[in-house]
């Protein structure tokens, strides 16, 4: 099963964790897990691609797929400024670019 580029626009997925090791946490960088995208190979795809964090006030936070993380599928987004808060781990995110 291929992904299409139609596809990919306005899919969801949900925010997993920042990007950590044992003593250090990057707030900057989050982990995504999309359903639909089951392995690294799809998840390259996604590279480049802008993701949208609306929080519950309707703030839009800004993000971009610059990497992907381990071979199931998740990948990782930079975002700007202070990063994303707390409260976005566990929450949705969409791909609008």
């Amino acid at each position: 099963m291929t992904i299409n580029d139609l596809e990919i626009l306005n899919m969801e997925g949900y925010i997993s964790n920042y990007r950590r090791g044992r003593h250090t946490v990057h707030p900057k960088q989050c982990i995504l897990v999309f359903p639909k995208i089951k392995s690294r190979k799809e998840a390259n795809k996604l590279i480049g691609r802008t993701v949208a964090w609306y929080s519950s006030s309707g703030k839009e936070l800004k993000g971009k797929i610059t990497r992907s993380h381990g071979n199931n599928g998740a990948v990782r987004a930079n975002f700007k400024k202070a990063g994303l808060p707390g409260q976005a781990l566990g929450t949705k995110i969409k791909i609008i670019k």
